[in-house]
């Protein structure tokens, strides 16, 4: 279970996040959407200590901690329960596809070369890439590229993988197989927080939908609930906007 209670983030005057609570239950897929500039990537990274939230407390299976407060030991644990998955990869570029999903083994969970080899070529090839080993990121389309940081979070064996719009920076026939990667991911029972503009996938994968504006939670629920029963305004505009934008779509 991931729980984040209170939490607030300032950028300078700007309030990014006011008072945001979520709970995840072991083995969920919780899918935010909401508008640019509503606080999901914000909350995802502050989640992850990638950004250093101004008060609120995070809760990750028995481990419980304030986010302002956290000494490096126990953002080292949070980071060692958790696996992050970049819109824009985050790949080391002068590491190949093999030496990249290897590094969080070798240097965060001290695994030796041999065993993290094993493990990274195994994930590879779970995720499509068993004849990329030794690519490099430039040499991998952005498909390929987000494929690889998918298998280097999955290797970690992390409590939950928070994924921070994974196929924004994607070719639009790029998303598709990314998208399928993800199911085998939530497939497997790992707990995972999704942040999209996919609305099919958060129809398809999700067990909780939040929506977000201006910082705050406005609505949470199922997937059936959330897309065909809205019971916020705010919600249903953004919905509406969706349908308007694509004639394809229908909730």
């Amino acid at each position: 279970m991931i729980e984040v209670k209170n939490i607030k983030k300032n950028f300078g005057k700007h309030s990014v996040l006011k008072d945001v609570s979520v709970k995840v239950e072991d083995g969920q897929v919780v899918v935010i959407l909401g508008p640019s500039g509503s606080g999901k990537t914000t909350l995802l990274r502050c989640i992850n200590f990638l950004e250093n939230a101004d008060s609120g407390r995070l809760t990750i299976g028995n481990l419980e901690v304030d986010l302002k407060k956290s000494t490096k030991k126990e953002i080292l644990n949070i980071r060692r329960r958790t696996a992050f998955v970049f819109q824009n990869y985050n790949l080391f570029a002068n590491k190949t596809a093999i030496e990249n999903v290897m590094e969080g083994l070798v240097t965060g969970r001290h695994v030796p070369k041999a065993q993290a080899r094993e493990r990274a070529e195994e994930a590879l090839n779970w995720v499509g890439l068993s004849d990329k080993f030794n690519y490099y990121p430039a040499q991998l389309s952005g498909g390929q590229q987000q494929r690889v940081g998918i298998a280097r979070a999955f290797v970690l064996d992390p409590e939950v993988i928070l994924f921070d719009e994974p196929t924004s920076a994607l070719d639009p026939e790029l998303v598709g197989e990314t998208l399928d990667i993800i199911k085998k991911v939530a497939e497997k029972g790992i707990t995972m927080i999704v942040v999209t503009h996919e609305m099919s996938f958060a129809q398809d994968v999700a067990d909780k939908v939040i929506f977000m504006d201006g910082g705050i939670v406005v609505e949470e629920g199922t997937p059936e609930v959330i897309f065909s029963n809205p019971k916020e305004e705010r919600t249903k505009q953004f919905l509406s906007r969706i349908i308007s934008l694509d004639p394809n779509y229908s909730i």
